[in-house]
């Protein structure tokens, strides 16, 4: 029986990737030196902003990060709510009982600038923030099963990617793979997690309800 249930935020929650890409050369690139690439940008995911702006920024990664939150902020209007079905989802998975975490690659500080822009501040009974040394999603499933003393099949983790999938594996959990965002990589999570993925929020409410 699952009793804890825990989501990814950027391209689960939220259509949010885009607009994180674009935040983040637009503050980042004067400090890096040249226009970033989306390809360079993708290629520091799994950190959360504080790391992934070292990675690129150099010495001036404090000063890049500092600009970084406004136009952040300010993007927001791009995205200015959740996934349709995804506050009814997590308010039915709540109403029947079962604990609602958040587990996001994210830094503190832009996971509570887009949870406050969707309203969900106080909607999760735990938040997981990212690391700016490594990604970190298996270690946080592994806090929450010890804090709220689970087994590995009474969690699973709802993440959009296939390094989702990975994390899950790590830590003994079950992942079920969100594919309903504009860049989903749908082939590649079928092979990842068969029979796992689904390619809309009412589907995956089908499934755990």
């Amino acid at each position: 029986m699952i009793k804890l249930i825990a989501f990814d935020l950027d391209g689960t929650i939220g259509e949010t990737i885009p607009m994180c890409i674009k935040a983040f050369k637009q503050a980042v690139s004067p400090y890096a030196g040249h226009v970033l690439s989306e390809r360079e940008i993708v290629q520091t995911f799994g950190l959360n902003e504080a790391g992934m702006i070292k990675m690129v920024a150099g010495e001036k990664w404090q000063e890049a990060l500092h600009d970084f939150y406004p136009i952040y902020e300010r993007m927001h209007e791009e995205c200015p709510k959740p996934y349709e079905g995804i506050c009814e989802l997590i308010e039915t998975l709540q109403a029947a009982g079962i604990l609602v975490a958040l587990i996001t690659g994210k830094g503190e500080k832009s996971c509570m600038i887009t949870l406050e822009k969707f309203g969900m501040q106080n909607l999760f009974c735990s938040i997981k923030t990212g690391s700016e040394d490594k990604p970190n999603k298996a270690e946080a499933i592994t806090e929450l099963l010890h804090f709220y003393q689970l087994n590995e099949e009474e969690f699973c983790y709802v993440g959009d990617t296939v390094s989702d999938v990975a994390a899950c594996r790590t830590a003994g959990v079950t992942c079920l793979s969100a594919a309903w965002g504009a860049g989903a990589d749908v082939a590649a999570l079928k092979e990842a997690n068969p029979s796992k993925v689904f390619s809309s929020v009412k589907d995956l409410l089908h499934f755990l309800c």
